[in-house]
This record gives C-alpha cells, sequence and structure tokens, in this order.
C-alpha cells in the first residue's frame, strides 16, 4: 500500500520493512482497497447510466471512468495519511520530551519512546516504525538529526520539516532540545486543534451535502416508479438525450462546488 524509493542511501532497518523508506506524498492501493473503489465506480456508473440514458451502452462508455476511480481517489488517501501521521507524530514528540527529561540522551530517547508509542499504535503504527526505523539507523553510526531529516523530507510534511531543521541547529549549537520539542509539540497541537474545530463545525453540512447530492437522483426513480413512461421522451429522443446530458453535467458541476466550498485547508 505504502511506496518505496529505492535511491535512499540509508540501509532499511530490521524490525521497520513495512516503514522504511515511505513516501508519504505518494500512495499504493492494496488490492482490497482497489476493488472497493473500483466496485464503488461500477455502482456509480451504473446509477448514472440508469437515471440520465437508460442506456447500457452508455455504461460501457463509462468504463474508463470504473478504471480511472481508483487513481482518483488515491489523492483524497495520501492527505489522510498524512493526517494521521502528523497526530502520531505529535504525540511522539510528547513521548520523546518526557524521555529526554528523565535524562535520557536523544539517541536513547528515540529508542525508548518506540516502546511507549507501541501501547497506543501498536507495532505497527506508522510513528512507530518511524522512530524505530530511526532509531536502527543511530545504531548504524548515522546521527540522529539526518535520521530525522530523512523522515521529515520524506513525510511531505512542513511541520515536521521545521522540526527536523531546528533539531539539526540546536544539535550543532548545543541549545536545549528539550524546549524546543515542547514547543513544537504545542505548535501542531495548536494547528491540528483548529483543523478538529473546523472539521467538527463542516460536520453537519458535509452530511447535508451528502443527502443533497443523492435527492435528485432519488426524485427521478421516484417519478418514474409513481407515474411509468413520465420520461420517456427524455431517453427516447435526440432532444431528450441533450437535455439529460445537460442535467448530469450541471449535476456534476453542482457535487464538485459542493466539495470545493466545505473543503477547507488550514
Amino acid at each position: 500500500m505504502n511506496s518505496r524509493t529505492g535511491t535512499n542511501s540509508f540501509p532499511p532497518a530490521s524490525n521497520s520493512e513495512n516503514s522504511a523508506f515511505i513516501n508519504y506524498d505518494s500512495y499504493r492501493l492494496s488490492f482490497r482497497e482497489w476493488s472497493f473503489f473500483s466496485a464503488e465506480a461500477a455502482l456509480i456508473a451504473a446509477v448514472v447510466s440508469y437515471v440520465f440514458y437508460r442506456s447500457l451502452i452508455v455504461f460501457l462508455f463509462f468504463v474508463p471512468f470504473i478504471l480511472y476511480f481508483p487513481f482518483y481517489q488515491k489523492k483524497d488517501l495520501v492527505p489522510k495519511r498524512k493526517r494521521k501521521l502528523i497526530l502520531q507524530f505529535r504525540e511522539g514528540l510528547t513521548v520523546l520530551a518526557g524521555s529526554l527529561s528523565a535524562g535520557y540522551s536523544m539517541e536513547n530517547a528515540l529508542e525508548e519512546s518506540v516502546h511507549e508509542l507501541e501501547l497506543l499504535y501498536g507495532k505497527n503504527g506508522m510513528i512507530v516504525l518511524e522512530f524505530g526505523h530511526m532509531s536502527h539507523l543511530i545504531r548504524m553510526n548515522i546521527p540522529v538529526e539526518k535520521a530525522m531529516d530523512d523522515f521529515a523530507e520524506r513525510s511531505g510534511l512542513d511541520d515536521i520539516r521545521n522540526f527536523a531543521r531546528v533539531l539539526r541547529i540546536a544539535k550543532r549549537s548545543g541549545g536545549e532540545i528539550v524546549p524546543i520539542i515542547h514547543h513544537t509539540a504545542e505548535v501542531i497541537a495548536d494547528k491540528v486543534q483548529v483543523k478538529e474545530e473546523i472539521l467538527t463545525m463542516t460536520a453537519a453540512k458535509r452530511f447535508e451535502q451528502n443527502i443533497m447530492n443523492l435527492i435528485p437522483v432519488f426524485i427521478v426513480l421516484y417519478i418514474d416508479q409513481s407515474s411509468p413512461g413520465f420520461f420517456s421522451l427524455m431517453y427516447t429522443t435526440v432532444v431528450g438525450r441533450v437535455v439529460m446530458t445537460a442535467c448530469l453535467a450541471a449535476y456534476a458541476f453542482a457535487i464538485r462546488l459542493s466539495w470545493k466550498i466545505l473543503n477547507i485547508e488550514v
């Protein structure tokens, strides 16, 4: 499910084979995900073909859409995974700062944090695998700041990149690392809280959007069942086909616009 890059000079970790060299800006669908999204696309194509055209031939024209749909969904899975990663990274920083406050060095604190994070996210948690990978790199005599730089670059997240940059400067200048980690965790927590509040406030609107998106389809099906033949001209004449195509275009534009309105970036 996760993509790997084979040009990185760091050796893979023995206890984090699933995590080493993940590029979080890309996503590889599993067979299960591919099958689910393909089935979802086929269902959408079947509904559109029936409601707007009543034609099997039109459904066959949607085959390219069915094949492309899983690739389109990947664009939504990337930010979802990154959001999950930044939440785990925030918790990882908190645990890391606690280990440093207890007197551990940065290298030992990182390894100690892995065991505590396993209790929260399990052995396959993203941050558990990444911290474990960094610990392995440190045991290979790679500086902790370089290991963090590698993770930050692959994460594609500005917060992690900024932390890696500050960590590198602090290690070189001998600055206090614990206050830096605490401050970074607080900044990330504030941004996450704002995002969560926005999602909470717009949850009802997103639910209403999903209902409204389905209402036109239900209206057509209801009228067709209650008054058979009411839409016959729309499916048997050239003018009717053109009108239904225009309605489909307007319907698709409205759905796309509603998604854009509710997709608020922080």
